[in-house]
């Protein structure tokens, strides 16, 4: 499990990395854009994003 969770940790970070190093003047524009959104429409985020996660988990593990 722990090699796993290590794994997905270091793919994050690879994923996380890409953005910024390809185009940080347009990760500073979606940040700022980010920072506008209301608690509400940020939760609306998260929670979509959570559920496209799980989605995306079963269909790749079955």
């Amino acid at each position: 499990m722990w090699h796993d969770l290590s794994i997905a940790l270091a793919l994050l970070l690879i994923v996380e990395g890409v953005f910024p190093f390809l185009s940080p003047e347009r990760l500073r524009k979606a940040l700022v854009a980010i920072h506008q959104l209301s608690d509400t429409q940020m939760r609306f985020v998260g929670l979509t994003s959570m559920l496209l996660g799980v989605v995306l988990l079963y269909f790749f593990n079955y």
